[in-house]
């Protein structure tokens, strides 16, 4: 069954590497959800930090880094791009919640994460990062509407699968 627009989900840089590890939670998230025809997507900043972590991570990180960028294929997984004016969009709302104090300074990424996935119109992000997922969610819909952008919120895959039940 192909996926429609609707039925999209960004995963974070983290889920990845929970897939890599394997975590079971990770897989079975993954397998329920391609299941029931959903399109598992990744944002151009969450390759870039697969890259990240193969070329400077330490070597546990490389290793489960190889792993994910390796299985993205068979996983399933689909990258999608932005042009470079949305890129910059993005750039300037992950400064926004840094400034706002939604996020720490040295999550710029995370921010970046939740800009794209906001730009290529999916309402959720799968993520098990703490900093995304304790965000203020009144705080970051502001941010959102502010920056005239699709809000997105951030979902643990455990928590998504026990939604499903």
């Amino acid at each position: 069954m192909a996926a429609s627009p609707k039925r999209q989900l960004s995963l974070d840089t983290n889920v990845l590497l929970d897939l890599a590890q394997p975590q079971d939670f990770a897989h079975e998230f993954r397998e329920e959800f391609q299941r029931r025809g959903y399109a598992l997507l990744l944002a151009p900043t969450v390759l870039f930090e697969l890259e990240y972590l193969l070329t400077f991570g330490n070597p546990a990180e490389k290793i489960l880094a190889q792993k994910a960028y390796d299985q993205v294929e068979a996983w399933q997984l689909t990258a999608f791009d932005l042009p470079d004016v949305r890129l910059t969009i993005a750039e300037e709302f992950s400064r926004r919640l840094q400034h706002q104090g939604l996020l720490p300074a040295a999550e710029f990424n995370d921010g970046l994460i939740l800009a794209e996935t906001s730009l290529g119109n999916i309402p959720l992000l799968v993520t098990s990062d703490k900093h995304l997922l304790d965000i203020d969610e009144d705080a970051l819909l502001l941010a959102f509407n502010e920056a005239d952008l699709p809000p997105v919120r951030p979902a643990h895959p455990k928590r998504l699968l026990k939604a499903l039940r």
